[in-house]
C-alpha cells in the first residue's frame, strides 16, 4: 500500500458508536480496561476518513505491559468478509478506549503495519469526563534524538474531528432526540456551546502549563519542537505591538534561557568531538 501524508483524521459517527458498544460489552463479561479494534476508511488529498471499524480479540497482562496478544487470524478473517461488502474500505488502523497511550501501544502499532504500513491509531475515550472531543489519533514516527543516541518510535499527534454524510446526520439526529432538550433556545445553545468552548481550551493552557513546569523542574527534557510551536501559538494570537511589558519581559527571559541552553549544548558537544579526535 502506498505512504500516505496524514494531515487530519475524520471519524465517522459509526465507529463512534460501535466503539462504545464494543467497550459496553467487553465490560459485561470480564475486567479489560481497554479493548481494541481495527478501523476501515480511506484517504483523499491528506485526510484520513475512517467510516467504519470491528471489534479484535484483545488481552494484555496488567503487570507486564510486553504481555499481549491481538488475534491477527481473527482480523484477517473478519477483513475478508467486509472487503466483500465494501471493497473501497480498506484498513487504516486501529483503535482502543485508552483513555490514554500505552507503553505496548508501539509494538501493537508495528504489527498493524503488516495490513497498513502507514497505521493510524485512534484513541477513542468511551466514558469521556472532560470537554472537547472524544478521539485522539497519532501516528508512529521516527525520533530523532538531540543527545546522540540512536532514534527510537514514537507517537505523533494528529489533528481529528467528527465527520458525517448527510444520512449519518440524519440517523444521529434520530437517536438524540429524545435526548436532546428541546427547551432550550437557540441563543442558550450558543452561549453554552462558547462556554463549553472556553472551558476546553482552559484545560489545554492547564496542560501547557504543566508541561512547562516539569520541564523547568528538570522533570522532562526540553523540546525544541514543542517550545517552536509555543512562540508560534503567542506571535500569531497579537503582534508584538499588543504585547505588554510584563509579557515582553517573559518572553525576552524565555529566548535568553533557550540561548544559553543552545550555547550549553553546543560547548558539550565540542568537548566531546576534543576528547574523541585530539588534534595532531
Amino acid at each position: 500500500m502506498p505512504e500516505h501524508a496524514v494531515e487530519k483524521v475524520v471519524v465517522h459517527p459509526l465507529v463512534l458508536l460501535s466503539v462504545v458498544d464494543h467497550f459496553n460489552r467487553i465490560g459485561k463479561v470480564g475486567n479489560q480496561k481497554r479493548v481494541v479494534g481495527v478501523l476501515l476508511g480511506a484517504w483523499h488529498k491528506g485526510v484520513l476518513d475512517v467510516s467504519n471499524c470491528f471489534a479484535v480479540p484483545f488481552d494484555e497482562d496488567d503487570k507486564d505491559l510486553a504481555v499481549w496478544f491481538l488475534d491477527h487470524d481473527y482480523l484477517e478473517n473478519m477483513y475478508g468478509m467486509f472487503k466483500k461488502v465494501n471493497a473501497r474500505e480498506r484498513i487504516v488502523g486501529w483503535y482502543h478506549t485508552g483513555p490514554k497511550l500505552h507503553k505496548n501501544d508501539i509494538a501493537v502499532n508495528e504489527l498493524m503495519k503488516r495490513y497498513c504500513s502507514n497505521s493510524v491509531l485512534v484513541i477513542i475515550d468511551a466514558k469521556p469526563r472532560a470537554l472537547g472531543l472524544p478521539t485522539e489519533a497519532y501516528i508512529s514516527i521516527e525520533e530523532v534524538h538531540d543527545d546522540g543516541t540512536p532514534t527510537s518510535k514514537t507517537f505523533e499527534h494528529v489533528p481529528s474531528e467528527i465527520g458525517a454524510e448527510e444520512a449519518e446526520e440524519v440517523g444521529v439526529e434520530h437517536l438524540l432526540r429524545d435526548i436532546k432538550d428541546t427547551t432550550v433556545g437557540t441563543l442558550s445553545q450558543r452561549i453554552t456551546n462558547q462556554v463549553q468552548g472556553l472551558k476546553g481550551l482552559q484545560a489545554r493552557l492547564v496542560d501547557v502549563r504543566r508541561y512547562l513546569e516539569s520541564v523547568s523542574a528538570g522533570d522532562l527534557p526540553i523540546n525544541h519542537q514543542i517550545v517552536y510551536q509555543l512562540q508560534q501559538s503567542i506571535w500569531c494570537g497579537q503582534g508584538p505591538g499588543q504585547w505588554s511589558m510584563g509579557m515582553r519581559e517573559d518572553i525576552l527571559h524565555l529566548e535568553i534561557a533557550l540561548l544559553c541552553h543552545h550555547y550549553d549544548a553546543t560547548k558539550q558537544r565540542s568537548v566531546c568531538l576534543q576528547d574523541h579526535h585530539p588534534p595532531t
